[in-house]
């Protein structure tokens, strides 16, 4: 199972040559994470910050920049994970716009408590579930 979160460019992601800058790529991928997290799960970052002190920092990732998205482009963060631990997951986010692919990201993500700074386990309505493949949940 693939995790669709779709993103338009927008005028904040783009900089003087009209392509987006580089660091709102990872601004628009935390949210595709925080959209996979809410309508993929089941637990939205107000629950999971706020209600129960958990996070989900990225402790590594990975980036291959192919094409350059510009403003007005509708960019589809197609997530997928491949592995999960006990306390983190490896996500691949595979970046489309239509069909030629502008970038991919390898990260690690791990559950943490943020008052102790501590990696914990995840709980068990917050684990995610390993998937691959081509079936899409939508995001909006």
């Amino acid at each position: 199972m693939t995790f669709i979160s779709t993103q338009l460019v927008r005028f904040a992601h783009v900089d003087a040559a009209g392509i987006v800058f580089y660091p709102r790529y990872f601004e628009m991928l935390n949210a595709a994470v925080e959209d996979y997290f809410a309508q993929g799960i089941g637990v939205d970052f107000a629950e999971m910050h706020i209600r129960r002190g958990l996070g989900v920092p990225t402790v590594t990732i990975q980036t291959t920049f192919f094409s350059p998205s510009k403003l007005g482009d509708l960019l589809d963060f197609r997530l997928s994970v491949p592995r999960v631990g006990r306390s983190s997951m490896e996500l691949v986010a595979e970046v489309l716009c239509g069909d030629e692919r502008r970038l991919e990201a390898t990260a690690t993500l791990v559950c943490m408590d943020l008052e102790a700074g501590r990696s914990v386990a995840w709980p068990d309505d917050m684990r995610p579930k390993p998937m691959t493949g081509e079936h899409a949940v939508a995001a909006a």
